[in-house]
């Protein structure tokens, strides 16, 4: 079976590197992929973001499905105009994928179907937004409504942190373009976070494992919020009580609703989470796999991803052998120094042919320089994942690997998966 995959992040490489263990896989495509893809398929030079070319490439190639990592050419409509093609596509349609595109969208079908969440308020105003905001006190938090790479929530301390997160998307700067002219204020909630991704058909749901990623750019929860600084499976300070809700009363009765609504589900459903005193509420759905979440849960999958893919893609997910190691995993990722604002890229990279054995490396913002050189090329730039019987044993691993990787400038936190944060662990 030929396979093209979308994307150029670790997330993709990640999934790449599974599909590549498939005993039925005859030919490997990424489109755009990165250095490290390049090692384990052939990269297309065609963006993610260009149906056009996405489309045409599938075609070229006589590709038997399509793989779609990240979250713009889902609700460009990628999918539709593969299945319209005749070509089986991993990943929902556009209508389902609003799911995360519009975070609008996203809270009318929370409240709608009484999943729990934050109470919130939606507003095409920014004097409607800040006069709301004036009869508020106290933390909250400001999201643009449409897709922000990841860095469209503002986490306000205080009322003139939220006026001014307003004007920033909804005033003449617009830092998120049409993505922020639509904005959602919620209460600020208090718990822990944890990620619960679903393998889904439209009906059928296969829960994945649980992790925690690492928004902030610095240790401690410190500094802006980025697209993912680290992440580790399972979250055992998660009891089962929680994640049978979790399973029931969110991913199973989102998926429900959306069938309900006439637009089923398909692909990967991610919600992410806040465990509170009252329990865990959703604070938004994703439309794909996580990153860097994808990197420290496919090491976890001992079953065929390729398989998984092709039956979710045709309704046949309840047909699919989907087993997990019990093993744990965690994975750092190497930035590049002023991510995620501004920051430098070209730099060698050195040091990843002396790693320990089965390791993994994860690509995101790499390419090749001159005389075959890996280079940085974006503001995440590896993801150095580990596997091993225990969190701590995995952490230990990554972070000893993690120190003989060198490039000019390299910024990773120190404190993925460390003990403190999870009593649970030994």
């Amino acid at each position: 079976m030929k396979v093209l995959v979308v994307g150029s992040g670790a997330r993709e490489h990640a999934i790449a590197w599974k599909l590549r263990q498939s005993p039925r896989l005859t030919g490997l495509f990424i489109a755009p992929g990165n250095a490290g893809t390049a090692a384990i398929a052939e990269n297309l030079p065609v963006k993610a973001s260009d149906i056009d070319g996405i489309c045409d490439a599938a075609k070229q190639r006589s590709i038997d499905l399509v793989v779609v990592g990240p979250e713009d050419p889902l609700a460009r409509g990628l999918v539709d105009r593969l299945v319209d093609l005749g070509i089986a596509a991993f990943g929902p349609t556009q209508s389902a994928a609003r799911i995360e595109s519009s975070k609008a969208f996203s809270k009318e079908l929370l409240f709608a179907n009484d999943i729990p969440t934050a109470a919130a308020e939606t507003f095409t105003s920014r004097i409607d937004a800040r006069n709301y905001v004036e009869k508020k006190s106290g933390p909250m938090v400001v999201k643009a409504d449409g897709l922000a790479a990841g860095k469209g929530v503002f986490m306000c301390e205080s009322r003139e942190d939220a006026l001014r997160a307003i004007d920033r998307m909804m005033g003449d700067e617009a830092i998120f373009g049409a993505s922020g002219s639509t904005v959602i204020i919620e209460e600020h909630l208090s718990g822990r976070e944890v990620s619960a991704h679903a393998f889904c058909d439209g009906k059928t749901v296969a829960p994945m494992p649980f992790s925690c990623d690492y928004k902030r750019a610095r240790d401690g929860d410190q500094g802006l919020n980025t697209g993912g600084m680290g992440a580790y499976s399972p979250a055992l300070w998660l009891d089962e009580a929680d994640e049978t809700f979790i399973h029931k009363n969110i991913t199973e009765a989102a998926i429900k609703a959306m069938a309900d609504a006439g637009t089923p589900y398909s692909g990967v459903l991610y919600p992410g989470l806040m465990v509170t005193d009252e329990g865990p509420k959703v604070i938004e759905f994703n439309c794909r796999l996580g990153d860097p979440e994808a990197q420290v849960l496919l090491p976890r999958l001992k079953s065929d991803l390729l398989e998984i893919c092709w039956a979710a893609a045709n309704q046949k997910l309840a047909e699919a052998e989907i087993e997990w190691s019990a093993d744990a995993c965690v994975g750092v990722v190497m930035a590049s120094g002023g991510y995620p604002e501004d920051y430098e890229t070209g730099f060698e990279i050195a040091g990843l042919g002396s790693l320990e054995e089965e390791v993994m490396v994860f690509h995101a913002g790499t390419a090749l320089g001159e005389a075959g050189r890996i280079v940085t090329n974006g503001g995440r730039v590896l993801t150095v994942v580990a596997k091993a019987a225990s969190l701590q044993a995995a952490r230990a691993k990554a972070y000893s690997n993690v120190r003989r990787i060198h490039f000019s400038k390299v910024h990773y936190r120190k404190d993925i998966a460390a003990p403190a944060q999870d009593a649970r662990v030994d």
